[in-house]
């Protein structure tokens, strides 16, 4: 706990955390890829029953970046977290704690979770919290349209694995899109398109390869205008702990 707080406090304050460097393993670009190989302490930690109570305390040095709601930044920098399936942030913390995805900010955090039984309590916790209704969306003056072409990208070639809500699929480890920030959307859909982000699913990658900058940004528009009827919330004022 302790040291939790002392890496909030730094964190806070604008400090640089050394920690070692991630480790490297072989992604996307190698022959060899499998997505989502179920092995080690990923697929350990699948297999184990979440705790909330130990997860919410887990949870307060990502609440530092992701917030407490689990609310992210509506600029992109931090994504929301609130009500994604457990399955996919057990993926994405593994990855990169193994160096299948490279996040060289986030790593020095998910490093300090001591166990797949951590990552499975920290993960419980993340997915009882309700998405926020308030959001980072697509602002141009353009937005009706934006969404509208974006529409009909998402159904013709999303909807079947992330749902007509962008609830997902927690069998198949496709996240929830509903509530997520515009830019942390398009960053993150341009990485997956430009072979950046190395953990990613090939077949995603063959869908979105052909897209365009504006088609991105058009699909892109549409998931963060998406909402889960009954998964959602107001924000509340984030307590102070």
């Amino acid at each position: 706990m302790k040291a939790s707080l002392l890496l909030i406090g730094l964190l806070s304050a604008g400090v640089a955390i050394a920690a070692p460097p991630a480790p490297k393993k072989e992604g996307i670009e190698g022959k060899s890829y499998r997505w989502n190989a179920q092995e080690g302490e990923k697929l350990e930690a699948l297999k184990l029953k979440g705790d909330k109570t130990r997860g919410e305390e887990a949870y307060e040095i990502c609440g530092a970046c992701h917030l407490p709601s689990g609310a992210g930044r509506p600029d992109g920098t931090f994504p929301q977290l609130a009500g994604q399936h457990t399955t996919v942030l057990i993926k994405q913390m593994a990855d990169i704690r193994a160096g299948l995805r490279d996040n060289p900010t986030m790593y020095p955090f998910a490093a300090t979770l001591t166990d797949p039984q951590e990552l499975a309590d920290v993960s419980v916790y993340i997915e009882s919290l309700c998405i926020p209704t308030d959001h980072g969306k697509y602002e141009g003056a353009d937005a009706a349209i934006q969404i509208s072409k974006g529409k009909e990208l998402y159904e013709k070639q999303c909807l079947e694995c992330h749902g007509a809500n962008g609830e997902g699929d927690k069998a198949k480890f496709y996240p929830v899109i509903a509530g997520q920030h515009f830019k942390y959307l398009l960053r993150q859909m341009t990485e997956i398109r430009d072979g950046h982000r190395r953990n990613a699913n090939p077949d995603m990658v063959k869908v979105i390869k052909p897209y365009t900058n504006d088609q991105l940004v058009a699909i892109s528009a549409y998931m963060s205008s998406l909402t889960m009827p009954g998964a959602m919330c107001k924000p509340k004022a984030d307590k102070k702990k």
